[in-house]
C-alpha cells in the first residue's frame, strides 16, 4: 500500500474526463483498484480515477494508437485497439 509520485507525469486518458497526465498512483492493496491522480487538461481537474477507468494515449514512436471510441450509456469512450493506425 501506498503512494507514488510519478515523474515524469504520465499522458492518459480519463473515460468520461478526458485527456490529462497521472501525476501520482495511489495503491490501497489487493482488494482495491489502483487509483491514478489525474490533471484532466481541458479543465484543470484534479481527480482520482480507478484502474478500469483509464487508458493510455497514443505513442506513434512506441506502436500505440489512439484507442477508437464506442459509445457507452451515450458516452465517447475508448476501446481497446490492436496495432498502429
Amino acid at each position: 500500500m501506498g503512494t507514488l509520485q510519478l515523474d515524469p507525469m504520465l499522458p492518459l486518458h480519463v473515460i468520461g474526463k478526458g485527456d490529462g497526465f497521472a501525476i501520482a498512483m495511489i495503491d490501497y492493496g489487493q482488494e482495491h483498484n489502483i487509483l491514478w491522480v489525474t490533471a484532466i487538461t481541458a479543465k484543470g481537474e484534479i481527480w482520482c480515477a480507478p484502474n478500469p477507468q483509464v487508458r493510455m494515449t497514443s505513442n506513434w514512436s512506441m506502436g500505440r494508437s489512439a484507442p477508437k471510441l464506442a459509445a457507452v450509456d451515450g458516452q465517447a469512450v475508448p476501446t481497446q485497439s490492436a496495432g498502429c493506425t
